[in-house]
């Protein structure tokens, strides 16, 4: 089957025919719905991504594909979704697709996850891959999933992130645990930009964050030590603590340094207010740019240590990232590569894949065919 996303590929994948069944899956997230479909006879999986908010033209996007793929005939159309809106949103979905070829099915987010990494790992070659800043992209070859030749990648360790986080060891195929996870994932990042800088959409926060210097923001191992702190491996442009400039580089306000008369804590406090000036300094100081590249480093960094720690704990060595907070993004990828390697000692390696946010709608895609 032929992948089309931003560039074509090659799969070892067959589709059956004899069905003349349109299937279209769904992964639908806290902030992100996932839609892989394939047109008949097309050998070819199309993907698309729209932000679960916006859940009008998301339906509306539904009909469309179905209209240009399939003419509409919804009596040979197969909705399949997974994830949290999968259930959410299950009789809005129904209420708008009243008839289809079966009912709207439900499989479940974690298993959906798997489904589509196994797949992506053993079927997509050069979908795979590792990244860290001195040597770039590494493609990794399809692997062949026997113990004869030691190729197995069992057990290995999934951390999916999308709005929040979920770490699952997988020891086999279908066979897997939920061991961990984190609350500061994606949905993090974007809404604490949104109220910080303003900014509209994800993809521009991660522009900012590309263009950005994150040491006019935070606080370096090189400021407290004036160098490296070489006895614990630490670099002097080692973040020590995030966003920790602003405060510390903060302008006074006039209304702070009011001496009020009858030194009373509650007035005081009514006195410290910021002005519409103060605003505006400050954000002539800090630069949405450099903002958004701290916040990414320290949301990814945080991620990067539970994953290793995870790791640790399971005794597993290779670590895969999925989730739509990557994007391809090279800068999270290498923070969350360096995390895995710094604390693993080199021990345990991070990989990364080319569709790292269509694991669960590709898995639920491949759950049609049980159905």
């Amino acid at each position: 089957m032929t992948m089309t996303t931003e560039n074509t590929q090659e799969i070892n994948y067959q589709c059956d025919y004899s069905t003349r069944i349109f299937t279209i899956a769904l992964d639908i997230g806290g902030t992100l719905a996932k839609i892989i479909y394939s047109p008949l006879d097309s050998n070819k999986l199309m993907f698309h991504t729209i932000e679960t908010e916006k859940i009008e033209s998301f339906i509306k996007f539904l009909h469309n594909i179905i209209l240009k793929w399939n003419q509409s005939n919804y009596n040979t159309t197969m909705i399949i979704a997974t994830g949290g809106g999968a259930f959410k949103f299950y009789d809005l979905l129904n209420n708008e697709f009243p008839i289809l070829y079966n009912k709207i099915n439900q499989f479940d987010e974690m298993e959906c996850l798997i489904k589509g990494l196994d797949f992506f790992i053993h079927k997509v070659n050069q979908e795979v891959f590792t990244y860290n800043d001195q040597d770039g992209i590494q493609e990794i070859e399809q692997i062949v999933n026997t113990t004869d030749n030691n190729t197995t990648i069992y057990p290995y360790m999934l951390v999916n992130i999308g709005s929040g986080v979920s770490i699952l060891k997988v020891e086999k195929p279908n066979v897997f645990t939920r061991v961990g996870g984190s609350s500061l994932g994606g949905g993090t990042l974007w809404g604490l930009l949104s109220l910080i800088t303003g900014a509209k959409t994800y993809d521009q926060m991660l522009t900012w964050a590309q263009n950005g210097n994150n040491d006019n923001v935070d606080m370096l191992v090189g400021d407290i030590y004036g160098t490296d702190y070489s006895k614990i491996g630490l670099k002097s442009s080692s973040i020590a603590s995030s966003f920790a400039k602003v405060f510390q580089n903060r302008k006074p306000t006039p209304t702070t340094l009011q001496n009020n008369n009858n030194n009373s804590r509650e007035q005081s406090i009514d006195n410290t207010t910021t002005s519409t000036q103060d605003i505006q300094d400050r954000n002539k100081k800090f630069k949405n740019e450099d903002i958004s590249k701290s916040l990414l480093y320290a949301i990814s960094n945080n991620i990067g240590q539970i994953a290793y720690l995870q790791a640790k704990i399971h005794n597993v060595q290779n670590v895969y990232f999925g989730g739509s907070y990557i994007r391809g993004h090279l800068t999270t990828m290498n923070t969350l590569s360096y995390a895995i390697n710094f604390w693993s000692e080199g021990s345990k390696q991070a990989f990364f894949l080319k569709h790292e946010g269509y694991l669960g709608a590709m898995g639920a895609f491949l759950k049609s065919s049980e159905i």
